[in-house]
């Protein structure tokens, strides 16, 4: 470790009414199939040779100065809107808290380490093939521009595990995350629930001076009113990366509004509103066209949990902020990925509304999209050429002409014949060889080329 190894287990100020301190299983492997170094370099974590990467992030020997023991966090959830007060971390845990290179806190946090009090029925486990696709989403969504957790670590674990959703028995993993912050709405909803609203002003005071920063007169004002803003710029990334998380339950979203906790997920093939991730979203209720609503409903919740310590007139304004912020974010994330200057607000807005109307009326892979008109104009013969040329595309071809381009295209990137994408037939494409022969070629290809991405859109 390096000198800018900042150990900072903040989360010991709340004291264990918020916790439980548990331990990690003992697998019986431990191989490395996934290093994150670029953030691990970051928190002075780089330097570590493999054996102590594997003994720190597969057997869980606590780091320098950090916490001595991982704790299961508690908090309950609606899921898909049906509140379940038996949840908490039920394959995770939270592993250490440390400061990166920009002085903020993070954590680092884990899926399938094992059983703790919250796992029910469950082995507290995670599939290899979970392990890849949530690496595939993060390294996709940052290059995206979302704010997402990094996958930091992802280990495998030399067990044999039983699923109904995958071919079984199946190959296990862990992975490690790291993370502004695992404190979720649910953690609040809990407290409420619970009718321990003493444990709720700390709570908020925590959050507020390592997330938020600065002086409040208003705490719980304060709290609101950076909740929404960033629940409303999270579902407007997710909609501009086409992207469908798939499970927005209130203990999927976390306080700093920073996406995490992959399942299901799936990019868009199509501008379809009506597109979900999760076989078991029978109606659509996180479907791709409703993740707006989704957060908007999460963030009352939160509101909801907060009123049993503060006044309505303390939460309310900020809720009501949330439609102009979600819109307002949405014009910003399109002009983001289109790569082209803002010029007024009802400009903005009315490009925004046909770029909408020209994906919604095509079959074009969204991705194509953005890729051929970066910089505000179409940059070279595509085979998207004809819808391009098509009345649905005609609004959009008019309003676009009047924008400058914001972004530089000299990378090699845009001169591709074709953009990197994350579909679910390219997913199922690179777990074959993995599952078959144990071949992570195309898996790191992949992570490369979706750097090279992300780089380009930087």
């Amino acid at each position: 470790m390096t000198g800018r190894y900042r150990p900072d287990p903040a989360i010991l100020e709340l004291g264990s009414d918020y916790y439980d301190p548990v331990r990690a299983a003992d697998f019986p492997q431990t191989i490395l199939r996934f290093r994150g170094q670029r953030h691990a370099d970051t928190v002075g974590l780089g330097d570590l040779s493999d054996a102590a990467w594997l003994e720190h992030f597969g057997r869980f020997a606590p780091l320098p100065d950090n916490l001595e023991q991982p704790l299961a966090l508690r908090y309950h959830g609606h899921q898909f809107r049906t509140y379940n007060p038996e949840i908490g971390d039920g394959r995770g845990f939270l592993f250490a808290q440390l400061r990166d290179d920009k002085d903020r806190l993070l954590d680092l946090g884990t899926k399938g380490s094992g059983q703790t009090p919250y796992s029910r029925f469950g082995d507290g486990r995670l599939t290899l093939k979970g392990g890849v696709r949530e690496v595939l989403a993060t390294e996709m969504l940052e290059a995206l521009g979302v704010y997402t957790s990094k996958s930091f670590s992802l280990i495998e674990t030399g067990e044999a595990l039983t699923r109904g959703d995958e071919p079984s028995p199946t190959r296990s993993s862990v992975l490690v995350r790291l993370s502004h912050s695992h404190i979720r709405y649910g953690t609040f909803q809990r407290l409420a629930y619970l009718k321990q609203v003493d444990a709720i002003p700390p709570l908020v005071d925590y959050c507020l001076r390592h997330f938020v920063g600065g002086t409040h007169d208003d705490p719980y004002a304060a709290l609101m009113d950076h909740a929404v803003a960033g629940a409303a710029r999270l579902a407007a990334s997710w909609r501009a990366a086409g992207f469908v998380h798939g499970v927005l339950n209130t203990d999927n979203i976390n306080i700093t509004a920073e996406s995490f906790d992959y399942g299901p997920w799936r990019f868009v093939p199509r501008w379809d509103d009506g597109f979900t991730a999760a076989y078991f979203d029978q109606f659509g209720l996180y479907s791709f066209g409703r993740q707006g609503e989704a957060l908007q409903w999460n963030v009352h919740q939160l509101a909801m949990a907060l009123r049993t310590v503060a006044p309505a007139e303390s939460l309310i304004p900020a809720l009501k902020t949330y439609p102009e912020r979600y819109e307002a974010a949405l014009v910003e994330r399109y002009l983001w990925r289109l790569g082209v200057k803002p010029r007024d607000a009802k400009s903005d807005e009315a490009l925004a509304l046909t770029i909408e109307a020209a994906l919604g009326a095509s079959d074009i892979v969204p991705d194509r999209f953005w890729f051929d008109w970066r910089g505000g104009a179409q940059r070279g013969p595509s085979p998207a050429d004809a819808v391009y040329a098509s009345d649905a595309f005609a609004t959009f071809r008019t309003a676009v002409s009047a924008y400058e381009p914001a972004a530089d295209t000299t990378h090699p990137y845009w001169s591709d014949a074709a953009p990197c994408t994350m579909l679910i037939d390219e997913v199922e494409a690179i777990w074959a060889p993995i599952d078959a022969a144990d071949d992570w070629s195309s898996f790191n290809a992949k992570i490369a080329a979706i750097r090279r991405m992300g780089e380009a859109y930087a």
